[in-house]
């Protein structure tokens, strides 16, 4: 049974430069420990040139010139490592989380979908670089094999059965990471490599080292074979950033969105998933604002809020990070946090992609998409609680609805059955005057006979009700109304007759004229 490694070197670094694109091409340093004193834990290839070792102080590695100083963030190899159990999870759903840097995977019926091992290695290797990884992969029968190799050589390396002793015997024995006693019997032993620890007599070994150093001789020759601890898939999907300076214009803040949302966008594509809300947190610079008082003549001061939440719910999956983007903008402009941002923290929950049919005879859609972008822009005018499709409340309120969000049908809804004519000329509607318009009826035998509103005098031809309803009575404002449908003549307009409704709030002891019939 074949097994893949992928392993990603310098792992720390990896994670700052996944973050920051740009401080690859630069040398960098990371730094660790507690304060005042912090050490130096990682420098990549550029830095290791001007003369920076692990191990020094931050103020001595300060002193080389050119050398960016970066922190080393937990949240950002945790990111790092989630983005490297997607790639992996893109390719076999059986994968092992070894370690932080290290993830095993069982490629067993692989080749029928990638037809060989080396585009199988090709492809985990494009996706991890898609992901700003930069790995190492190993494809071996024997997952210890393939792990040591994935370890020890950039690759792609593939190994052919029966080969594993041999692609082992130049690796050094520290790579099978033993214990400190056994790593000094090794060393005065003179076993340094993978081939001369293979070469030992297994029961002199086990004499002298015990079961664990049996262990690791099996590793070392290549028959240190075991299963997989399966990880269950996970589907959380989250990025960070912090900041050395807090941001408080829109600009450079969208810039950083942006940079999150490809992250995220990348990672959901890699798992064939698209993005269907976005929940995002951004810790603010603790401040004060300050008011002052008439009352006590005084200047008051307020405690700003520490963290700033902001949401953006789709209604269909989106996988476009522009789009996104500019639906956060609108947002935020919308409704800015009240000080400076420190961090930034996103988390994206994930649906399948919608799948897409036009008819052959039907005309194509709108992108729904910019439909969504051009309602945020719409509500970043006129209000978020003003733009939507209305919804009709459980009320016998003749007015009561809410606007609810906007979804676009899907094509395959486009589909209506015929309606037979005579349904659709019996259909009728009402168009609703708001505000209600104030009107004066004039009564006769306890029936309204004319009607004043808009400075017009019409008569009443007929007349229906009439129908008194009433509500919420236990709140303030309750309502409580008698309507009455009546058909006036309107001279000089066809139709000349039109049916208008007609309320008497017992409230407020006034008509109103709530609409018309069409």
């Amino acid at each position: 049974m074949p097994f893949g490694a992928i392993f990603v070197p310098d792992f720390s670094l990896q994670a700052v430069g996944r973050s920051e694109p740009g401080i690859r091409s630069r040398p960098l340093v990371l730094v660790d420990g507690s304060a005042p004193i912090f050490r130096v834990t990682a420098v990549n290839r550029l830095a290791r040139r001007l003369g920076v070792t692990p191990g020094l102080t931050k103020t001595a590695a300060a002193e080389f010139q050119g050398v960016e100083i970066r922190p080393r963030r937990k949240e950002l190899e945790e990111a790092a490592h989630a983005a490297l159990l997607d790639a992996a999870w893109s390719v076999s759903p059986r994968v092992e989380d070894t370690a932080i840097d290290t993830v095993l995977i069982d490629l067993a019926g692989l080749t029928t979908l990638f037809r060989s091992y080396e585009n199988i290695a090709q492809q985990i290797k494009t996706r991890c670089s898609v992901l700003g990884l930069d790995v190492h992969v190993a494809i071996s029968a024997n997952v210890e094999t393939a792990r040591l190799l994935a370890c020890a050589r950039a690759g792609p390396t593939i190994v052919p059965d029966g080969q594993e002793t041999a692609s082992l015997k130049a690796l050094p024995v520290a790579l099978l990471s033993p214990d400190e006693d056994l790593a000094e019997v090794f060393r005065q032993w003179g076993v340094t490599t993978c081939g001369s620890l293979a070469s030992l007599p297994v029961l002199s070994l086990s004499e002298c080292v015990g079961q664990e150093g049996v262990r690791l001789q099996g590793i070392a020759s290549g028959q240190g074979n075991r299963s997989l601890a399966i990880t269950e898939q996970t589907h959380l999907f989250e990025e960070s950033l912090e900041l050395d300076e807090a941001v408080e214009e829109l600009e450079p803040l969208s810039f950083l969105l942006g940079r999150l949302l490809d992250q995220l966008c990348a990672r959901l594509s890699t798992r064939a998933l698209a993005v269907r809300a976005i929940q995002l947190q951004l810790d603010l610079v603790p401040g004060f604002e300050n008011a002052f008082d008439p009352s006590r003549d005084f200047l008051r001061t307020n405690k700003l809020p520490e963290t700033f939440h902001c949401s953006l719910v789709l209604p269909r999956p989106v996988e476009d990070a522009k789009l996104l983007l500019k639906l956060l903008r609108l947002r935020l402009q919308a409704n800015p946090p009240k000080a400076p941002i420190q961090k930034l923290r996103m988390l994206a929950e994930p649906d399948r992609p919608t799948a897409l049919q036009g008819g052959l005879f039907l005309p194509a859609v709108p992108d729904p998409d910019k439909l969504e972008l051009t309602l945020a822009r719409i509500a970043a005018v006129v209000g978020e609680g003003n733009v939507g499709s209305p919804e009709l409340l459980d009320s016998h309120h003749p007015d009561a609805f809410r606007m609810q969000k906007f979804a676009a049908p899907s094509p395959a809804s486009s589909f209506n059955l015929s309606v037979p004519e005579e349904a659709a000329d019996s259909k009728m509607s009402f168009r609703f005057a708001r505000p209600p318009l104030p009107a004066n009826v004039t009564f006769q035998g306890g029936r309204p006979v004319g009607i004043l509103f808009q400075g017009k005098s019409l008569k009443v031809l007929q007349a229906s009700g009439p129908w008194r309803a009433s509500g919420e009575w236990w709140e303030e404002p309750n309502w409580q109304e008698d309507a009455w449908d009546l058909e006036l003549d309107l001279p000089g307009r066809t139709p000349a007759r039109v049916v208008y409704r007609i309320v008497f709030d017992s409230l407020q002891k006034k008509w109103f004229v709530r609409g018309s019939y069409d």
